[in-house]
């Protein structure tokens, strides 16, 4: 049984409900032994209690990650996002984001439709805001290698840091640039290296694909000299990115998507939040927990500017929520704390995880 099966059936048997499964980056993008899957969850409909779907969550997950030691980082954490039909239907899943997913299970014929969607779609403020997020990031020294854990490797730490320099570093960045340069939405970051190579970048792109490709000389790089290359190779790519433009502006069509976009991801935190404060036993997930500051802040800003004045009562359930996202940093008593706040606040944080965000206003 694959991986995506495996984790299918995992779950099913948890009673989770998903009617699609589907992963961030194409299976070019995905290299064994060190790359893991960012799962997104798609679902018929909201669960009546999303604090109660998220522990079934949480034992899928465990459970998957229990039946091989590999799996500690191959399913290094919970999904990130999760979604209802509709809303991908209905086109408040972004552009961006849906063009980068690959189908793990569920209907091909749907998906498609929303790849073709995605991809047709005009360019826009969202576009702008997702790709320069990607290099804001990482560039300017934002991006640590000592910051990738190692904790749950369980071969070759050298190989896995060259990994992280070209696929958590070089490659994303590469795939941002190549958007913004083209103005089109590249599906992963295989694609992006072997397809935007304006003049006098073709020795960087192959570099980089040669680890891609398991091209590796006999006497690789280490990994700071990978880094060091990394840091010269998109010092030059950025030379080809424009400038931030805003081609659309922010409309309430956007203001639809961050909400839906926000409450995708708040909806699968309880979920990580279980597996980090008590994962397998020998999994590490300290790194995993300190990350979680990061998604936190984003989400916080979206939900502050989606407020507003809070004048309707969609902006004031965004404020509401918002209030219970934490700021700071993520420690374990920040997640224990936090779990405990979303209990007391259930029926806020149920409201808004399932609200549909047809009268949201900027």
């Amino acid at each position: 049984m694959g991986l995506g099966a495996l984790y299918e059936h995992e779950l099913d048997a948890h009673g989770v409900g998903a009617v699609m499964l589907t992963h961030k980056w194409q299976p070019t993008d995905l290299l064994a032994p060190h790359s893991d899957i960012d799962v997104r969850v798609l679902i018929p409909q909201a669960p009546a209690d999303w604090e109660e779907w998220n522990h079934r969550l949480a034992a899928a997950h465990t459970a998957a990650v229990g039946r091989e030691l590999a799996h500690r980082r191959l399913l290094e954490h919970p999904p990130g996002f999760a979604f209802t039909v509709a809303e991908a239907d209905g086109r408040l899943v972004t552009a961006p984001e849906l063009a980068t997913w690959s189908l793990i299970s569920g209907s091909a014929r749907d998906f498609q439709r929303w790849k073709s969607r995605a991809q047709m779609a005009p360019w826009c403020e969202v576009d702008e805001r997702f790709y320069r997020g990607i290099l804001q990031a990482r560039l300017g020294g934002r991006y640590r290698l000592a910051a990738d854990s190692t904790d749950n490797v369980v071969e070759d730490i050298a190989a896995y840091q060259r990994h992280c320099v070209a696929w958590h570093y070089l490659a994303p960045c590469w795939f941002a640039a190549a958007a913004l340069a083209t103005r089109t939405r590249c599906p992963g970051k295989t694609a992006a290296l072997t397809q935007w190579r304006p003049d006098g970048l073709d020795g960087y792109a192959e570099l980089f694909l040669r680890h891609a490709e398991d091209r590796l000389e006999a006497r690789p790089q280490s990994p700071q000299q990978l880094l060091r290359a990394a840091h010269v190779a998109l010092e030059a790519a950025m030379r080809r990115v424009p400038d931030s433009d805003d081609p659309a502006g922010r409309g309430e069509d956007h203001a639809r998507t961050d909400w839906s976009m926000t409450a995708g991801m708040l909806r699968v935190r309880v979920a990580r939040w279980l597996y980090y404060l008590d994962p397998p036993p020998g999994v590490a997930t300290d790194y995993l927990i300190r990350r979680e500051a990061k998604e936190l802040r984003a989400a916080t800003r979206t939900l502050t500017a989606l407020a507003a004045d809070e004048g309707t009562s969609a902006q004031r359930l965004a404020a509401q929520m918002a209030a219970l996202v934490p700021t700071g940093p993520t420690t374990v008593g920040t997640l224990r704390a936090t779990l405990a706040r979303w209990h007391r606040q259930k029926s806020t944080v149920q409201d808004f995880l399932s609200h549909t965000p047809g009268d949201v206003h900027p």
